[in-house]
């Protein structure tokens, strides 16, 4: 006589399949026909299921992408140009000065309002008459930038010594006014010098060279630097055999500078002749760039 069969489901546990007899755990599932077993379902399978599920997409759908292409390959070029250009114009700086009379430098007094007033009134007289003298060159009056008055001491070592080996130190009170003059024509410098001299100014800080239009100087630096980055590349493409593709990048490395002249001369460096000459010789323009291309396949 056949023994019916019930399976267990334990916790933890191995399904484990008894008489049922044996069997103490609750509610077992019987066989209803001799020689067949009935097992109950195991927590989680439904999981394992959708997993294996899932692979499969990722696997289907990881063969289906294309093969990853090697990057195209590049060529990068790197180019610098120097342009050099003639000035057009130049700005002239000079100082006039007047001075009070000296006084000891330890004295607890400063100068006199007297002294100030006439010092001021003889620095406008002169500033007045270089300004007239100017115009009369034919300098525009909008050329013409008289700056404000300033006023420092200004020390000075006197003849008479206080000491055996120390002279008296003694100071005066400066009043100074700057004007700088704007020149659209070269040729007109020598005879603008000639009018700061014969005005007696106390110093000509310099004279500096320039351009009009410094936008037109430095977009031709640039482009020339361009140029060369394409020579450059063209040259290496014909020498190695390969074809240049699209341009990938362009990178300017360094902004144009711009490097004007200056000339530095004081009052009584000036020239007695009228007939000096003044050359402002080249201004240069740096620019450079780095260009990158695709090589083209064959």
């Amino acid at each position: 006589m056949l023994t019916p069969f019930a399976t267990l489901t334990l916790t933890g546990c191995r399904t484990l399949s008894r008489p049922a007899s044996g069997c103490m755990a609750p509610r077992p599932t019987t066989s209803r026909h001799p020689g067949s077993r009935r097992t109950a379902s195991r927590p989680g399978a439904g999981r394992w299921l959708l997993l294996a599920a899932w692979l499969t997409l990722s696997a289907t759908a990881t063969a289906q992408q294309p093969a990853p292409q090697d990057a195209p390959g590049r060529l990068e070029v790197a180019a610098h140009h120097t342009l050099t250009v003639t000035p057009d114009m130049a700005t002239l700086s000079a100082r006039l000065w007047e001075r009070t009379p000296a006084r000891a430098a330890d004295a607890d007094r400063e100068a006199g309002p007297e002294a100030l007033q006439e010092a001021r009134t003889r620095l406008e007289d002169r500033m007045g008459e270089l300004i007239r003298s100017l115009e009369a060159q034919g300098l525009p009056r909008d050329a013409i930038q008289a700056g404000s008055l300033s006023v420092q001491p200004h020390y000075v070592q006197s003849r008479v010594q206080r000491h055996e080996d120390q002279p008296e130190r003694q100071v005066r009170t400066q009043l100074t006014r700057p004007v700088t003059l704007t020149l659209d024509e070269l040729e007109a410098l020598p005879g603008l010098l000639d009018a700061l001299t014969a005005a007696g100014v106390d110093a000509l800080d310099g004279i500096g060279y320039d351009l009009k239009d410094r936008s037109a100087a430095t977009d031709q630096a640039l482009g020339l630097a361009i140029d060369r980055a394409n020579a450059k590349a063209t040259l290496m493409a014909d020498r190695l055999g390969i074809t240049l593709g699209r341009v990938l990048q362009v990178q300017e490395t360094q902004m144009p500078r711009f490097q004007p002249q200056m000339m530095m001369r004081t009052a009584d460096a000036a020239p007695k002749e009228s007939s000096a000459e003044y050359r402002p010789g080249q201004i240069e323009i740096e620019a450079e760039v780095a260009i990158h291309w695709a090589i083209a396949d064959d």
